[in-house]
């Protein structure tokens, strides 16, 4: 839901000396203005205040007080003499002037700066907003009917040796964390997180004989120094990032809100369905109910129920956005739909890309990229699919709705946006190139009436125009989508970095570069070998990753796992 103008009113306060002040004095964050919604009420008016839209309000983080490392809530902006709040906001947050009030445990308050806020918000996330929390005790554990018995603890190689079965399935354990909240964790996860911590319960609790626990708590216990220098013993929470918690459901988001007096999560709901609802992605059934619909099935022939749901997330923008996406549960398509072929979608090469942009350059060409606005939601669905409208759809909650168009997690969600695209770009005068289907091609005359083919690229809802007036292009793919931001020179693609690289005969060419990508898979893989103590050390004497001597045939140690052949296949590309 848009910001009436009537609201906008509400903010144009005066002082004791009669100077008015408006929403920019009281840091609103900036809004689109949009025709007064006829829905509109004065209790909704009254929901929207100064905090509601601070980004910082209902952030978690960790601050020093009395010698220890405490958790703290901000809780509102504080306000000077006359009621108007205390500084500035700015995009650079080591130059942002606000004052906030933070509770504390013990229910006193505190005040600090939005630098320093900021400042704790990251230096207690990972790279991704993830928190780190560290763990004081475990304090319960129980298993499911997914755990495997001591019956069934041991399996025979092929050489005949009983071996145990690698496997952690049907067990939690109950973590109490140092600010005094405890959750049910996965064994798989607590294990790599604090393998010591885990082993020393389980044989304190005697469940060490157990298969989830027996192929691994000896061994751990055996190398418990050797472990306890290597192993960071964290685990990073998936109930917050960037300090802010992470809803699981709408009802979930509407509740913190609530208990936090903001609308930040209500807001990212609405933008999400604003947009569902202007690609009319559903279409109302009246006179049928869900309870009804799923006693007779003949109200809807052919047609099958799959659930929605929302994912939620906070972008690392300054801002600490708050998003919301409504996402299909795919999983629950039934197998009389057609299984569809979940390749059929736009997924360019990178070889194909590298000849783009040679091409480019021997015929002197320009390129520009964008960004197609919730593709999938453009395309038709073409399975018979209903759901029951959730809190999300307001006063539809409770409704069938079928499905209009392509809902990300869909299997065809791919393959109908593929065939969406194909459409406009062949009504467009392009043809896909034989080579790769994802690369279009169009003959066209430059400004000496030489002909030459533009080419539009697609990797999913990412679009390269390259021609010699590319613009002309993407204003043309404009008429028929939403393009996200603007359209502009690429400086990535492909998860490369790409841009002009001037030739010593002063010529600009576009090139790719994969230094990026090779940084991050040289952490990765260093990763991947510094939890199973593998590390790569420096020095000129290295060993072989297999050494000389090594006879496959005669190597009679366990075999891998799933998991660990994935990684095998992963390390070897």
């Amino acid at each position: 839901m848009g910001f009436p103008r009537s609201v906008g009113r509400l903010f144009l306060l005066s002082d004791e000396d009669g100077a008015s002040f408006g929403i920019r004095d009281v840091d609103i964050e900036d809004e689109e203005i949009e025709p007064l919604d006829a829905n509109w009420t004065a209790e909704k008016a009254d929901a929207y205040t100064p905090d509601a839209y601070d980004k910082y309000i209902g952030a978690r983080l960790l601050i020093p007080k009395n010698g220890e490392r405490v958790y703290a809530r901000v809780t509102k902006r504080k306000k000077d003499e006359n009621g108007r709040p205390i500084g500035q906001r700015h995009e650079n947050p080591m130059l942002d002037t606000r004052q906030f009030e933070v509770e504390l445990p013990d229910g006193s308050t505190d005040e600090y700066f939005a630098n320093t806020i900021a400042e704790n918000i990251y230096a207690q996330v990972d790279s991704e907003g993830r928190e780190q929390a560290i763990v004081k005790e475990i304090i319960d554990h129980k298993s499911d009917g997914n755990a495997i018995p001591k019956s069934q603890g041991f399996y025979k190689t092929s050489s005949g040796n009983m071996r145990p079965k690698r496997t952690t399935s049907g067990w939690k354990l109950c973590v109490e964390w140092v600010d005094g909240t405890s959750d049910w964790l996965p064994l798989k996860d607590l294990k790599e997180s604090n393998p010591v911590e885990v082993a020393e319960y389980a044989v304190a609790n005697k469940i060490e004989e157990e298969p989830a626990f027996k192929w691994w708590v000896p061994y751990v216990l055996k190398k418990r120094n050797w472990i306890l220098s290597k192993v960071k013993s964290k685990y990073w929470r998936t109930t917050h990032k960037f300090g802010i918690e992470l809803p699981h459901s709408v009802e979930e988001a509407y509740e913190i809100d609530k208990r936090m007096g903001t609308l930040h999560w209500t807001k990212a709901i609405e933008k999400e369905m604003k947009k569902i609802n202007s690609l009319q992605a559903f279409e109302k059934v009246e006179g049928i109910t869900p309870d009804g619909l799923r006693k007779d099935a003949t109200k809807l022939p052919g047609h099958a129920e799959v659930g929605l749901h929302m994912i939620f997330d906070v972008e690392m923008d300054g801002n600490f956005t708050r998003k919301a996406r409504l996402v299909a549960n795919g999983n629950e398509t039934p197998t009389r739909i057609p299984k569809y072929d979940r390749y059929a979608r736009s997924v360019v090469s990178r070889e194909s890309v590298r000849i783009g942009f040679l091409y480019e350059a021997l015929n002197d060409l320009d390129i520009l990229s964008c960004d197609i606005s919730n593709a999938y939601l453009n395309a038709p669905c073409t399975e018979k699919l209903w759901t029951e409208a959730g809190a999300e759809f307001g006063s539809d909650k409770g409704a069938v709705m079928i499905f209009k168009k392509v809902v990300y997690g869909l299997q065809s969600a791919g393959s109908s946006w593929h065939a969406t695209l194909a459409k406009t770009l062949t009504d467009m005068g392009f043809t896909p190139s034989r080579a790769d289907q994802d690369v279009w091609l169009k003959e066209s005359k430059d400004e000496k009436g030489e002909l030459y083919h533009e080419w539009i690229i697609c990797y999913v809802d990412d679009i390269l125009a390259i021609s010699k007036k590319p613009k002309d292009i993407m204003d043309q793919i404009g008429k028929v989508y939403d393009l996200k931001g603007t359209v502009e020179e690429p400086i990535r693609y492909l998860g490369a970095k790409v841009g002009k690289w001037q030739l010593p005969d002063g010529r600009e060419v576009w090139c790719m570069s994969g230094k990026d990508y090779i940084k991050n898979a040289i952490k990765l893989v260093k990763g991947m070998l510094e939890k199973k103590g593998q590390a790569l050390t420096n020095g000129k004497s290295m060993e072989r990753p297999m050494r000389k001597d090594y006879r496959p045939e005669l190597d009679v140690s366990p075999e891998l796992g799933k998991a660990e052949t994935a990684e095998f296949q992963q390390l070897i590309g």
